[in-house]
């Protein structure tokens, strides 16, 4: 396929896809594109005289622009540079900004634009707006990216006659080619952190175009003003991520929601509820929120959740006012949509680009609209298109109406269903029983283990007053908290190692995989030899309180940052650090229960190393075939590139923790 049929076919695409809206939504094809189309795509056909070079996105993004124009909307382009984010220490998990550094050399090819349009409501004062994003990839656009481009110019032009309107519409149709999240991103930071220049009108200071004999006329293609002159709405209420898709055929239309945000953040559950009604009860559509496959297919699952209709019934036979119903398939598909909200919530990376919202404390979700046809079929995705636009106009409107922003409902809670949740008043509780009983067996270990000192020390030296040996027996714990420190010193220093590794060139997971690997077991070897007269003279038991002691403190910290990741991590960590005990101590328990001790030591020992972990998790997602060494790498170099929590809680308090419990473990 030749150049030239490629752009006549995208645009051919995107022609097909805009709606022009009347009082209803009609699909009916704008003629007075055909004209406007015809001059772009033969401005686009090769001459053999000017020389000028094909650029696809920006002609893509004047097409949007004018189309706002046409509306009615104040339309001004945001232009941005994508730069390879790097892990940097000094910068991790704050406000301050991360090292970028650009991926080439070319500054030409580093730079996006996202055409955004400003409609201004007829009956409001500015100061609050809705704001509506459709990404696309200006260098490769698809037909189903094309369709949500045309959607969004269906509402939006739609929303430019209505007269209830009292908040400002914004539309980004933001450039993902860098990125959806990318985009999206940098516009609110622009939005919210307003910068201003000297150099006003000059397209060509930060946007460099292709120099060729037409190099003017290539740089007059844009309205200089419209890029500096970055255009506001009011505070935002809230925003809608619209995406059609052409995924998995299924026998009615379909809704995806995206709703996690970075570090556990969750929009208000009544954004959620409002897109949930008025597609299922006003457009018949099918709702469905993220789920766990191999949990759905789960054999064992299923089981238990037979078990428990049968139960339920059983119970409810034996005393009608019971209402215990418990269906089999809804615990399968509810057990399975709660370990995906609880896995990407601990996680802390967003689910979409929503999640730049929600960092500004705006409350944001992606919805991904599947058609049950091909989205060549006309007659079906005509259908779907309509429905869609009622959806997308039935939730601004609703949004429009609030007097104030969302904050009635929840803001910390786990999905089960597209319409039902755990709220954080009912998995508070599970938190607090796994974390309660680890300071009441750090104390009960150290009182016991004085009081055991105490009275060895008073039964040698009977005569002799006993106040000198509690004070000494009241400070003996100061040498496991050295050996502990060590261990929480180590850990930071392997947190920080990624960055000086990732410096090394020519490298890639696995070789990056084993450096950090070798390096940290180095230093830790180090540490140990030159501090190994400062830590001797520990008792494991005090060791063990003084453990479990950090670790309640580090669950609980970050309870507060992502509890996701507190909730997750406290699985892991409290049987582990509960349990262990040295294996060649003896036991005054008979022989069984003392080899399945040392057995569950042995398994949550290996289950709980974090590489295991990960690989673990792998397995059931996609297979054990496709674990790699390099795995907990690149998940660590995701993580860290996000700014995730979880990375921290995971070098600075899983590990360890980890390590010193495999330490009590080798205790002579």
């Amino acid at each position: 396929m030749s150049k030239l049929q490629k752009v006549s076919s995208i645009y051919e695409f995107l022609l097909v896809s805009i709606l022009k809206p009347k009082d209803q939504y009609h699909l009916l094809y704008p003629n007075h594109l055909w004209s406007a189309l015809w001059i772009l795509l033969h401005s686009f056909m090769p001459s053999k005289t000017s020389g000028v070079k094909f650029s696809l996105h920006r002609e893509i993004a004047r097409l949007i622009g004018k189309h706002m124009e046409d509306v009615g909307a104040e339309v001004y382009y945001h232009k941005f540079k994508y730069r390879n984010l790097q892990f940097h220490p000094l910068c991790f998990f704050s406000s301050i900004p991360r090292t970028a550094v650009p991926q080439n050399s070319s500054a030409c090819t580093l730079n996006g634009v996202s055409p955004v349009g400003i409609i201004r409501a007829p009956r409001g004062d500015g100061k609050e707006s809705i704001v509506l994003v459709t990404p696309y990839n200006s260098e490769n656009i698809k037909l189903n990216e094309a369709l949500s481009l045309g959607l969004a110019y269906s509402v939006f032009s739609l929303l430019s006659r209505v007269v209830w309107l009292a908040k400002d519409i914004v539309w980004l149709a933001a450039d993902s080619r860098y990125g959806e999240y990318t985009s999206v991103a940098s516009w609110l930071k622009d939005y919210h952190n307003p910068t201003f220049s000297s150099d006003s009108g000059k397209i060509g200071i930060e946007m460099c175009f292709e120099k060729t004999e037409n190099h003017v006329e290539e740089q007059s293609s844009f309205d200089g003003a419209a890029y500096d002159d970055f255009k506001r709405a009011g505070t935002m209420s809230a925003a809608l991520v619209v995406k059609v898709m052409d995924k998995e055929r299924s026998e009615r239309d379909r809704v995806d929601i995206y709703a996690e945000a970075s570090n556990g953040q969750m929009p208000n559950l009544d954004l959620i509820n409002i897109v949930h009604y008025l597609a299922v009860h006003r457009q018949g559509l099918h709702v469905r929120v993220g789920t766990f496959g191999f949990l759905l297919n789960s054999a064992l699952l299923k089981h238990v959740g037979k078990t428990l209709q049968r139960l339920t019934r059983l119970a409810e036979s034996l005393n009608l006012g019971w209402k215990l119903g418990v269906n089999s398939a809804d615990f399968v598909e509810g057990t399975a949509t709660l370990a995906s909200s609880m896995y990407y919530q601990a996680l802390g990376v967003p689910t979409g680009p929503h999640g730049a919202f929600r960092d500004f404390q705006i409350d944001a979700i992606t919805m991904e609209l599947s058609p049950r046809t091909s989205l060549t079929n006309d007659n079906g995705i005509s259908s779907f298109l309509l429905r869609s636009g009622r959806l997308i106009e039935g939730v601004i409107r609703s949004v429009n109406n609030l007097l104030e922003k969302f904050h009635q409902s929840f803001f910390l809670y786990f999905l089960t269903a597209p319409n039902k949740f755990v709220s954080v008043g009912v998995y508070m509780i599970a938190f607090a029983l796994l974390v309660a009983p680890l300071p009441i067996v750090a104390a009960a270990l150290f009182s016991s283990t004085a009081n055991a000192r105490s009275l060895t020390t008073i039964s040698n030296n009977k005569p002799t007053n006993s106040k000198p040996v509690t004070r000494s027996g009241s400070w003996n714990w100061l040498h496991s908290a050295k050996l502990v420190f060590l261990v929480h010193l180590w850990a930071l220093i392997v947190s920080l190692l990624p960055y000086f590794v990732s410096q090394i060139p020519h490298t890639n997971s696995t070789t990056s995989m084993l450096s950090w690997s070798l390096s940290s077991l180095l230093i830790l070897y180090l540490l140990t030899r030159l501090t190994k007269s400062y830590v001797e003279g520990y008792q494991w038991e005090v060791l063990k309180s003084v453990m479990i002691a950090a670790a309640s403190i580090g669950l609980s910290l970050m309870s507060i940052i992502n509890f996701s990741t507190a909730q997750v991590g406290s699985i892991l960590l409290v049987p582990m650090c509960l349990m262990v005990r040295p294996l060649k101590q003896p036991i005054q328990v008979p022989i069984f229960p003392a080899a399945l001790l040392k057995i569950l030591n042995i398994l949550l020992a290996v289950v709980a190393f974090p590489p295991a972990s990960l690989a673990i998790l792998k397995g059931c997602l996609r297979g054990f075939e496709s674990i790699n060494i390099g795995d907990f790498w690149e998940w660590s170099e995701f993580l860290w590139v996000w700014n995730s929590a979880t990375y921290l809680f995971v070098a600075l308090v899983h590990l360890p923790c980890w390590y010193l419990c495999v330490h009590i473990l080798l205790h002579n």
